[in-house]
């Protein structure tokens, strides 16, 4: 019996990340993280910061960071417009983990009179996290 199998595109204002025929993908979404299977609901959703796991139909699995963004889920179709969107192994990880110390270190000196900056470095921390976490993840199935 074939599988079953939903098309699947990944968008960012640059490029197409990924446009394939998959048979699930994973999403963080501000509601939690959600698997989308074949014949899913339709649904339309913010996304956070964070890591998009996609199965391919040859049962591989490709890990991307997403900094944040929507997805329309269709019968037959997901579709992701992301903010910035990377596959794991484009993200340099030491980079990643630079960015996000000094983040955190601004932070830490930041005045709290300054909400704005304040929101928009924690929204950096977070997007440098994601970058990380997809990057290990990624590590991990590949066993490197």
């Amino acid at each position: 019996m074939p599988k079953k199998t939903i098309k699947f595109e990944i968008v960012t204002p640059e490029r197409v990340v990924l446009k394939e025929t998959i048979t699930q993908v994973t999403v963080p979404t501000r509601a939690g993280e959600i698997t989308v299977l074949p014949k899913h609901i339709p649904l339309v959703s913010i996304l956070k910061p964070g890591v998009i796991e996609v199965k391919k139909e040859d049962d591989t699995l490709e890990v991307m960071s997403v900094s944040g963004g929507f997805i329309e889920v269709l019968r037959d179709k997901v579709v992701v417009l992301a903010d910035t969107a990377e596959r794991a192994e484009e993200i340099d990880v030491d980079r990643a983990e630079e960015a996000r110390k000094r983040a955190e270190e601004t932070k830490k000196n930041i005045i709290h009179k300054d909400d704005v900056r304040f929101a928009d470095l924690s929204a950096k921390i977070e997007v440098e996290l994601a970058r990380t976490k997809a990057v290990k993840r990624w590590k991990k199935i590949k066993n490197i």
